[in-house]
């Protein structure tokens, strides 16, 4: 007896379970549909200063950026999404070797957004700004080069 009131109980806990998940699919099925008229009608007003959209390098008015090409960023990336190209240039002057930028590669599709490059690096060169639009059609848009 005690075996067939379990069976029978899990069979009503199934179908009551079965039948709540119905009633919110067909509830959801007979709610009117809303869509939103993005770039024209927009209800996002302001962005939180703490979001992470758009990996970019400031530049001064000079146009040269904070960049030493040390590499930090590339290595503390999780995803690879950061791709630097760096070459060695000897100074006249002191005869030292230094390393320049040439190619500073950032892929945004890819991005998890995890700020761990910027954290990681030593001069401040690169940083997240909150500028969210960035949908494109082409994924080959979303590779951006930031030393520009």
């Amino acid at each position: 007896m005690k075996i067939r009131d379990t069976y029978i109980g899990t069979i009503a806990g199934s179908v009551k379970s079965l039948l709540t998940g119905m009633k919110v699919t067909l509830g959801e099925f007979f709610t009117r549909k809303v869509t939103e008229c993005y770039p024209e009608n927009r209800k996002t007003l302001h962005i939180s200063e703490r979001h992470r959209a758009m990996l970019v390098m400031p530049h001064d008015s000079e146009g040269n950026n904070k960049c030493i090409a040390c590499g930090l960023c590339q290595q503390t990336c999780p995803n690879g999404t950061i791709s630097i190209t760096t070459k060695s240039v000897t100074d006249e002057e002191s005869g030292k070797s230094k390393k320049v930028l040439v190619d500073y590669t950032y892929d945004l599709g890819a991005c998890m957004f995890c700020q761990l490059c910027v954290n990681a690096c030593p001069k401040g060169a690169i940083e997240f700004t909150n500028d969210f639009e960035n949908a494109v059609f082409d994924r080959k848009k979303l590779i951006m080069k930031l030393n520009k």
